[in-house]
């Protein structure tokens, strides 16, 4: 249920209004803009009788939310989310982009990618340290020295770093070390370490699951939410469909469905949803064009000898290039790069 207060009701107001649907047992977020607030009563409402809330004066409206995830929906918070890491942001006008390789694989590998990503307008550096892998026998990180290298990288050129969590016995770990943490396709149901990673205040860029529909997407976002992590981040990076010719089919229709849905933002990982390095330029092209809030790009050095989706990745070279052609495709959007 969504209670809209009339513009300039007081404070004092809003927070009897909220004493009194509280004491129906339910759980009142204030969500406070220029002119007007919103309050968004989570719990069982059907104690809550709507006429007898709008009867008071200063009440313009009470709506009923017609989704199940309240926290991340857009009519709780009907302006855009951004969240802020360092001096970056995701969610603004400037299209964030996070740029690096599927692995970490050596001190010189990431130092040297990191630097040209970085020269090139990246605004974050993505490294994964733990690699969850179809097949027990591929490469699958350096585990904590990965996180070691990946934090010299950004020690060395003031990359925020972002990387995957496999298990929440490492939250404390990431949540001291990493400025995002990334929850994997395969974890994107994993409800308990969405729990508990909602008790951090690290950002947490979610994945969308492999045969996750949007509001499955949405819904795991809201487990962390309710946890009182509101620094969610939703990606796109293509779901299982019966097309073969690419890894995933990257879903473009997602992000305008998202953002009509929710508030979070929304990026997308054109590299893990193509599987090849040729579609990710276009693809890149095509979610900025379609209004997506950040990229997510591999970027290798030596792509044929990459321990890990070297197939999927494009060169500093072309990543340089490709930064440059986004700008005039980020402009007539609105946006900037």
């Amino acid at each position: 249920m969504i209670v809209i207060m009339r513009p300039g009701t007081s404070s004092e107001e809003i927070e009897r209004l909220k004493d009194r649907i509280e004491k129906e047992g339910c759980k009142v977020c204030i969500m406070k803009g220029e002119n007007q607030s919103i309050l968004g009563v989570l719990g069982d409402t059907t104690r809550i009788d709507p006429s007898k809330i709008e009867a008071i004066k200063h009440v313009e409206r009470v709506t009923k939310v017609q989704q199940p995830f309240k926290l991340a929906n857009r009519l709780f918070h009907p302006h855009n989310k951004i969240i802020r890491i360092n001096d970056e942001k995701i969610g603004s006008k400037k299209v964030a982009v996070i740029a690096g390789p599927c692995s970490v694989e050596s001190e010189e590998q990431i130092m040297e990618i990191a630097r040209s990503v970085k020269e090139s307008g990246a605004g974050f550096l993505r490294g994964g340290a733990f690699k969850p892998r179809t097949s027990p026998y591929s490469f699958q990180g350096l585990k904590t020295h990965g996180l070691e290298l990946l934090k010299m990288a950004r020690a060395e050129t003031g990359l925020p770093i972002v990387t995957e969590i496999m298990s929440a016995d490492m939250i404390d770990t990431f949540v001291e070390n990493v400025d995002v943490i990334q929850v994997g396709a395969r974890n994107m149901q994993n409800f308990e370490l969405l729990k508990e990673l909602g008790k951090t205040r690290t950002p947490i860029l979610l994945k969308r699951g492999l045969s996750a529909t949007i509001e499955e997407l949405i819904m795991s976002a809201e487990y962390i939410m309710s946890e009182g992590n509101e620094n969610v981040i939703l990606c796109e990076r293509g779901v299982r469909t019966f097309e073969t010719y690419t890894r995933n089919t990257l879903d473009l229709s997602a992000i305008p469905a998202i953002k009509r849905l929710s508030h979070l933002p929304v990026i997308v990982d054109p590299s893990h949803a193509a599987g090849m390095w040729w579609m990710v330029e276009p693809l890149s092209k095509a979610a900025v064009a379609v209004g997506a809030d950040g990229l997510m790009i591999e970027v290798h050095n030596d792509p044929e000898n990459a321990k890990c989706d070297g197939q999927q990745s494009i060169t500093p070279k072309r990543f340089k290039k490709l930064m440059s052609d986004l700008e005039p495709i980020a402009a007539a959007v609105s946006r900037e790069m």
